[in-house]
């Protein structure tokens, strides 16, 4: 672990997110924007006639569900330090320069590359889980750490 990291968490006395409580987190989070992009399009599924129609709907819809879920990372990790998964798992999310909820600018960064990293077969989040301090590359570019709230 980088041994600036360590000390930080050593002097403000913060304990590192399991990677279970973050990939639980993980799941609501992806769960609930599922069930909100299915609602707004619930007229169309309810039309649609094959399991491949519906396929063809959602796959039309990629690209807004993406700026959903870069919207709703980058606003809760802002306004709240952590979204509502990680408000259920009580972890929370730390900008490692003043130890408190990542800035907007932060927080849109991380958003950005954390969707990179979704897109480029959850390679990031792979990485977060073998790295000593459990910085998925969202959080190194961003320099956050995710913690117990």
């Amino acid at each position: 672990m980088n041994e600036d990291i360590e000390t930080l968490l050593h002097r403000e006395s913060i304990v590192l997110a399991p990677i279970k409580k973050r990939a639980v987190a993980f799941m609501i989070d992806e769960t609930l924007l599922s069930l909100l992009l299915i609602f707004a399009l619930w007229d169309s599924f309810v039309n649609a006639q094959t399991m491949e129609e519906m396929i063809n709907l959602t796959n039309s819809f990629v690209l807004e569900y993406m700026m959903m879920k870069f919207i709703y990372q980058a606003f809760f990790v802002m306004q709240y330090g952590a979204t509502l998964g990680k408000m259920a798992m009580k972890i929370r999310v730390i900008e490692l320069k003043t130890v408190a909820n990542p800035n907007v600018l932060v927080s849109l960064n991380r958003s950005s590359v954390r969707i990179l990293s979704e897109t480029i077969l959850y390679l990031g989040f792979l990485w977060g889980m073998l790295d000593p301090s459990r910085q998925a590359w969202h959080d190194k570019t961003a320099r956050t750490l995710v913690v117990d709230a």
